[in-house]
């Protein structure tokens, strides 16, 4: 199991359509994320810089990448992409973090 942690970025003034978004999340994205070994999957917002700081647990990093592929994570992002920056395929711009410290 690995911790992957990211960051992307909302736009302003959508810090309560994008949580209600993510409280209603579709169950088949939700099944597909857990298929894909995603785990303690947590999202964060800095609300001052409206920054969004994802970090999840992963089985397999391989299964991870191929969620771009599959049709109903493409319509989440397409679903997303009013309220967030995205790249032109609608998946969000998400930059990798680099983990510099961990504690059990």
């Amino acid at each position: 199991m690995i911790r992957v942690a990211s960051k992307m970025k909302l736009k302003p003034g959508f810090e309560a359509e994008y949580k209600r978004r993510h409280d209603e999340i579709w169950p088949e994205l939700k099944e597909l994320l857990s298929q894909a070994g995603i785990k303690d999957y947590s999202i964060f917002l800095d609300e001052e810089t409206l920054t969004l700081f994802a970090v999840q647990l992963q089985d397999d990093p391989a299964k991870s990448d191929a969620l771009p592929a599959q049709p109903i994570m493409r319509k989440w992002w397409d679903y997303m992409a009013d309220i967030m920056d995205v790249n032109p395929d609608n998946s969000p711009v998400c930059l990798p973090l680099k983990e510099v410290f961990h504690m059990d």
